[in-house]
């Protein structure tokens, strides 16, 4: 008898901690049943695509979050990136460009520029935070609020005013919106890329003393201060790193995309921290790994390429988009509460 219940709380206990996978799994098994033809080799290679960016923008966030901080101005920065790497890769012979005298530039420049752009930001950032002592939230939602206003200003350029900025070269195009064929079938660049990122942020967290001060950071930051780890010059790291990754997302979202406005990547970074949530990331910090971010932001993507596959309207996928953070975000907080 007793043998029974507990295997009845030990089924109920892992119900209550894996909630969040159960829903998803059942909603994913609803969507094959409404629609078959979703499983197919086209639509998966399209899931990676459009999953790719988003990659590379929550393993920056994950990073910022196991510190227990969090980072409000992904998206925006995602659109200044954007923005400044459209601007500078436009074709030359393209009758709306934003700079009409500029030649062609190679096509790491404009890369390079907006990734330092949107670096700056995250050390900025990180001083706010880790030396001005304000907290994650106010100092990442202000900043939010500020890019997006640099981002209007440089976007609404006379004399075109807040038109998108298209005309991109085919360099540009290529590097974000071809791929390797394989077979009748063709591997994204853009899958490349994510890859190359999370084998670089995998060995940050887990091979270098950066990533085991980012953990000990988000566990107990006196403690870590007490054992000689310089807090604020890691936590000004983690958000330059964060900053980097969010600018080069910004450069493939505008070439994915073939043009940019003062709105790409808007609401990104919502995404990004549910993903890294439904992925075991704790927002309570210290807890989090590389391939759990890329399970949640994979989950989270083909929930809504499912839905939107099948049709359903787009407020509809807010509400569940909502309601699966919301979700993610309770039992998170119910194993801290546990553990403490």
């Amino acid at each position: 008898m007793n043998n029974q219940f507990l295997k009845k709380a030990s089924i109920s206990k892992w119900l209550l901690d894996n909630v969040i996978y159960v829903f998803l799994i059942l909603l994913l098994i609803g969507i094959v049943i409404a629609s078959p033809d979703f499983l197919s080799i086209t639509n998966f290679i399209n899931i990676l695509s459009q999953s790719s960016s988003r990659i590379i923008i929550a393993l920056g966030m994950a990073g910022i979050l196991i510190t227990a901080g969090t980072d409000l101005s992904a998206g925006r920065m995602v659109g200044l990136a954007a923005v400044i790497s459209a601007s500078l890769l436009q074709a030359t012979d393209y009758a709306y460009r934003m700079y009409p005298h500029l030649p062609h530039l190679p096509l790491f420049v404009p890369i390079l520029v907006a990734m330092a752009a949107t670096g700056m930001i995250g050390v900025i950032n990180g001083i706010i935070v880790s030396k001005l002592n304000v907290p994650p939230f106010i100092a990442t939602l202000g900043m939010m609020i500020t890019v997006y206003g640099l981002t209007s200003i440089y976007f609404d350029r006379p004399p075109y005013g807040a038109a998108p900025i298209g005309g991109l070269n085919k360099s540009f195009i290529t590097f974000a919106q071809r791929g390797i064929p394989i077979g009748q079938y063709e591997v994204p660049y853009l899958v490349i890329y994510a890859i190359l990122a999370t084998i670089l942020i995998w060995i940050i967290w887990n091979k270098t003393q950066l990533g085991k001060n980012m953990y000990a950071i988000g566990g107990n930051p006196e403690a870590a201060k007490v054992s000689g780890v310089n807090v604020a010059k890691n936590i000004i790291i983690i958000y330059l790193i964060a900053g980097l990754l969010y600018g080069f997302s910004g450069t493939l979202e505008a070439g994915r995309v073939g043009s940019a406005t003062n709105n790409t990547g808007n609401m990104y970074e919502l995404d990004a921290i549910a993903a890294c949530v439904v992925g075991g990331v704790s927002l309570s910090g210290g807890i989090g790994t590389v391939s759990g971010v890329i399970t949640g932001v994979l989950i989270f993507q083909i929930i809504n390429y499912g839905l939107a596959f099948l049709g359903i309207s787009p407020y509809i996928q807010f509400i569940v988009k909502g309601a699966i953070i919301v979700i993610a975000v309770a039992f998170d907080m119910r194993k801290h509460a546990k553990k403490r």
